[in-house]
């Protein structure tokens, strides 16, 4: 019989540039989304407080709403501490190149996105021929 010692710890995984207080701020809900820029071909995920906001931000910037539900600030905490782990690089407003395999891991943790993964191309197609 083989006698081994289990050694329990925590390491911290990663480091994340991404400022979240410990406040109960983050347990809050409001609006996770993701946003289509059609000018930059990229994504833009993020958190708003309520929808007035979320308005706010659509009509100040050129970006289509693709999708949106109830979150709060630890699921975009996350979600960006996920992306980064699978090496998917991004701004530091959380803008995204659009790529087939970003809409794939977004999709699978469950972020909104939309019905399609092909719903930017659609919208893309849409805008050209209007």
């Amino acid at each position: 019989m083989n006698n081994r010692k289990i050694i329990k710890g925590s390491k911290t995984l990663i480091s994340s540039s991404f400022n979240v207080d410990t406040s109960t701020d983050k347990f809050k809900d409001g609006i996770i989304y993701t946003l289509y820029s059609d000018e930059f071909n990229s994504l833009k995920v993020g958190f708003a407080e309520n929808d007035k906001v979320l308005e706010k931000k659509l009509s100040s910037e050129a970006l289509i709403l693709l999708d949106m539900k109830k979150g709060n600030k630890k699921d975009l905490f996350l979600l960006i501490t996920t992306l980064k782990e699978l090496g998917i690089k991004y701004s530091e407003n959380f803008y995204f190149k659009y790529s087939s395999s970003l809409m794939r891991h977004l999709s699978t943790l469950g972020w909104p996105i939309g019905r399609s993964l092909y719903k930017q191309r659609k919208i893309k197609k849409e805008l050209i021929f209007a």
